[in-house]
């Protein structure tokens, strides 16, 4: 990082100070617990549990207060959310383009008998599991995207998919309350495969977004309609196109060769005007990569197809584009190995989505905070390339004693009558594990009976 200068040290401060500020009166009930437990998690690298993070010195209550904090705790969403677009996008002009990424991420909860909410979530890093699925909750979760690969990927939205929502329900409801925020900038959002559907590329045509969403080999897409004779009603969709049918393919609109990261060839072409079964009035645009030199495994296939609605993202650009997408992956470890989002077993799903948005609190502060060009590089660590979360998060604890806290201080209310004589609480109520779909039984077959 470049070296910068004591005065915009100090003008870099003063503003996350003031971003302090906006979320601490962003929390309502429990609100100073709350912002000291997020302090603590900024300052505490190596604490593993909830109760650890109560012994760091910027959590000025008991550990008691954690868990009250986390069961009583309000946060206005809507209001912290505009605080963070605000202060993450104020350094970019209104023509620069904003990326952003959306996905899913799952949170195993198998033993968590006395949790509600919970479902059938999908595991994906076999072989390191003995089944696929798993019990526990899923979150969406939108970020912006850093201009090269990296783990530096701010949160401008958490939220909890329920059971009997989809990811794609929640990534629209997202957009639709992110949208207004970022005004008449232009958005161009990157997402995986499971979100390539007509739902979801509608709802992005109706806000405005731009996309550049992966597409499976074997989706069917159809041409306009033409008519084939001259009686009989006029046909609803025209010639298939089939990523992994070549004859189905024709001559491309456009094409373009390019080099990739690693210096192979690499050709992109697109078709458009092609749209799907179930919303024919979109037209989107289909856009195949071919890397001749790939070793055409899952993660370097040979031939890619991704989906587009309009040509803002140039041809060429579109596979080196989309490699940022996999920054969120990166953020996504950052979160779970280091800021203890899904190693924090809490029992409500409401209790969970608090920690979450104080994981994300913790996670844009560090952003941040990496502006001020402070970091702590261990001796093994090369200090040639660009400081990581995890460096950055070493040197809270003199930063923080620098900036304060506008939480109040504690009170002490002296001991707490404890419970009457003779009462005996009552077990915590158990929740089932919701299964959406639940295959149905064949009838047994009835043998047939010989006749005598």
């Amino acid at each position: 990082m470049k070296d910068i200068t004591s005065e915009q040290i100090e003008t870099r401060m003063a503003v996350w100070q003031q971003v302090r500020e906006d979320i601490y009166r962003c929390m309502n009930r429990a609100g100073d617990a709350l912002f000291n437990l997020t302090d603590a998690l900024l300052s505490e690298s190596q604490a593993t549990s909830l109760a650890e993070l109560s012994l760091s010195p910027s959590f000025e209550r008991k550990w008691p207060s954690v868990y009250e904090a986390l069961e009583d705790g309000s946060i206005e969403i809507e209001k912290l959310r505009a605080v963070w677009v605000e202060a993450l996008l104020a350094g970019q002009g209104q023509d620069e383009l904003i990326w952003m990424a959306v996905d899913s991420s799952v949170v195993e909860r198998p033993d968590a008998h006395t949790s509600e909410d919970r479902g059938i979530i999908h595991l994906s890093n076999l072989p390191l599991v003995d089944k696929p699925i798993g019990v526990g909750w899923t979150v969406s979760s939108i970020v912006l995207l850093p201009e090269q690969p990296c783990s530096w990927v701010p949160i401008v939205d958490h939220q909890r998919v329920r059971t009997e929502q989809t990811p794609i329900q929640v990534a629209i409801a997202q957009l639709q309350a992110l949208k207004p925020l970022f005004g008449k900038r232009r958005v161009i959002l990157l997402a995986d495969r499971g979100y390539c559907t007509p739902e979801f590329l509608r709802a992005c045509h109706d806000l405005g977004i731009s996309v550049i969403i992966r597409m499976k080999s074997d989706r069917k897409l159809y041409r306009p309609a033409v008519r084939r004779h001259k009686k009989g009603p006029m046909p609803k969709d025209g010639p298939v196109f089939q990523g992994k049918r070549q004859e189905t393919h024709g001559v491309p609109e456009a094409e373009a060769c390019e080099l990739d990261a690693k210096g192979r060839a690499m050709r992109t072409s697109r078709w458009s005007d092609l749209h799907f079964k179930q919303d024919r009035d979109l037209s989107v645009k289909v856009i195949r990569v071919q890397r001749e030199a790939a070793k055409d495994t899952k993660r370097d296939p040979r031939v890619s197809w991704f989906v587009m609605l309009d040509e803002v993202v140039p041809l060429g650009e579109v596979a080196h584009s989309y490699r940022l997408r996999f920054s969120q992956e990166h953020g996504y470890r950052f979160l779970k190995g280091d800021l203890l989002w899904t190693q924090v077993h809490v029992r409500t799903p409401e209790q969970f989505d608090r920690w979450s948005w104080l994981v994300a609190i913790v996670f844009n502060q560090l952003y941040l905070a990496r502006a001020l060009g402070a970091a702590m590089f261990r001796p093994w660590e090369c200090k040639e390339r660009p400081v990581t979360p995890g460096q950055v998060r070493r040197m809270m604890p003199t930063l923080l004693s620098q900036l304060g806290t506008p939480a109040r201080p504690c009170q002490p209310r002296g001991k707490a009558p404890g419970r009457p004589k003779g009462f005996h609480p009552k077990p915590a109520k158990r929740y089932p594990v919701i299964v959406k779909k639940t295959k149905k039984t064949k009838k047994p077959a009835v043998p047939l009976q010989s006749s005598v």
